[in-house]
């Protein structure tokens, strides 16, 4: 069979890449079980069956998580050097197994070894592998498609808790992590298998998609080693900006529902604030994505660690009703534009050749810094009885970011764009 006729019966509407970020975006949402969103909801119930305090769960938490984002870098490899179609498959047939595993946990260091799994798998690798199959297939328009990919992902990972909430209160918290595991099955093992293509090669197609009849080909595909891009400052911009947004978002989320009833709202309230975030997030998310195409990164970075720096200063006096809703709508933009940068900005500096093992080691020290997170909030409530000092002695660290990515330039190595 032609090259031409496997790629008309393989993509019979054309570019292949549209299809990939469909895909990336059902992969990441079924990223949730093991996001901090989708185990916030564990938090209380876990406490109240098990005895565990809320510190020692926040140190498994935090365990689970740096353990987890040791092997992430390995990840990365294994995406370059088989592929996101057979490592796709590997991680969720690992990650619904220990979620299922989670179901029978009885012991705090089950527990901590159950974190371990679904960190790593879940809001790690998974993750990973998401979004950066989707980058391989685009150039010029790589922002807008990850801006489809992180919309849709993130909509689907801030429904966990609104789906998880009733699922715990009518079956109790270990059969929700039983079905949990189940669905990981049934819906990333046959995208993987069935769906997901490598490169835009595998099928006869070209980056951004195939080229028109007399066109030249593209150039081949170039990049950065991992070796080269980690002496440059922009790779640390970019990772510490990641880190520190994962480090205190997720300390939030996963205190959320305490910080909000303390705050007078009612559990359903709390568990409900996932979806301002969620609203704000889609509409800033799109958005992001297509100034990611167009402008440099630093500016982008700015905006997410100023909205987040506003978000942790705002839970100090945050209430019910409107000022709830502004809280959540604050946080939720500045994790999707930070989701945008962390998405768009490597590929473009430092090339796609070495992608998964770039974004692996970016992505480990990202987990392992929301690991810190919601131990160091669990630390400061259970002295001080408040939330208070820690949301407004955290908010100069995203400050201090964005007045490094004022400073640190963005290497010419991407495509053309706006500085």
């Amino acid at each position: 069979m032609s090259t031409r006729s496997r790629v008309r019966s393989t993509s019979p509407h054309g570019f292949y890449g549209w299809r990939m970020v469909a895909i990336g975006a059902i992969a990441l949402a079924a990223t949730g079980p093991g996001q901090t969103v989708g185990i916030s909801l564990f938090i209380d119930p876990l406490i109240a069956d098990l005895g565990f305090s809320r510190s020692a769960i926040s140190t498994a938490y935090l365990i689970g998580t740096l353990i987890g984002a040791f092997a992430l870098p390995w990840v990365g490899r294994a995406l370059d050097k088989f592929g996101a179609r057979r490592t796709m498959m590997a991680i969720g047939f690992v990650f619904g197994a220990i979620l299922i595993a989670l179901s029978f946990v009885t012991s705090i260091v089950g527990l901590t070894f159950g974190f371990v799994g679904i960190r790593m798998m879940g809001q790690g690798a998974l993750t990973l592998t998401a979004t950066t199959m989707v980058a391989l297939w685009f150039e010029r328009r790589r922002g807008f498609a990850m801006g489809i990919v992180t919309a849709i992902g993130s909509l689907g990972i801030s429904s966990t808790p609104l789906l998880l909430e009733s699922l715990i209160a009518s079956h109790g918290w270990q059969r929700a992590w039983m079905i949990e595991g189940f669905a990981v099955w049934a819906v990333v093992i046959p995208l993987a298998i069935f769906a997901v293509r490598d490169r835009p090669e595998a099928l006869g197609q070209q980056v951004d998609g195939r080229r028109k009849e007399g066109e030249p080909p593209r150039p081949p595909a170039r990049g950065a080693t991992r070796a080269q891009v980690v002496r440059h400052p922009f790779f640390w911009l970019v990772t510490c900006a990641v880190a520190v947004s994962g480090m205190l978002a997720t300390a939030v989320a996963f205190h959320q529902i305490s910080l909000l009833t303390a705050r007078g709202l009612s559990a359903t309230e709390a568990a409900a604030n996932f979806l301002p975030q969620t609203i704000a997030g889609l509409g800033i998310t799109m958005g992001a994505g297509i100034l990611m195409d167009r402008f440099a990164s630093r500016w982008m970075i700015v905006a997410s660690m100023c909205t987040l720096a506003l978000a942790l200063a705002w839970g100090v006096v945050v209430g019910p009703g409107w000022s709830a809703i502004g809280f959540g709508m604050a946080l939720g933009a500045s994790g999707s534009m930070i989701r945008a940068v962390e998405a768009a900005a490597l590929p473009r500096a430092f090339g796609t050749v070495h992608l998964g093992s770039i974004r692996g080691l970016m992505t480990s020290v990202s987990v392992g810094g929301s690991a810190l997170g919601p131990l160091l909030f669990a630390a400061v409530f259970d002295t001080v009885g408040s939330y208070g000092p820690v949301l407004l002695a955290t908010a100069a660290i995203p400050i201090a970011v964005a007045v490094a990515a004022l400073i640190v330039r963005e290497p010419e190595l991407g495509i053309s764009r706006t500085v």
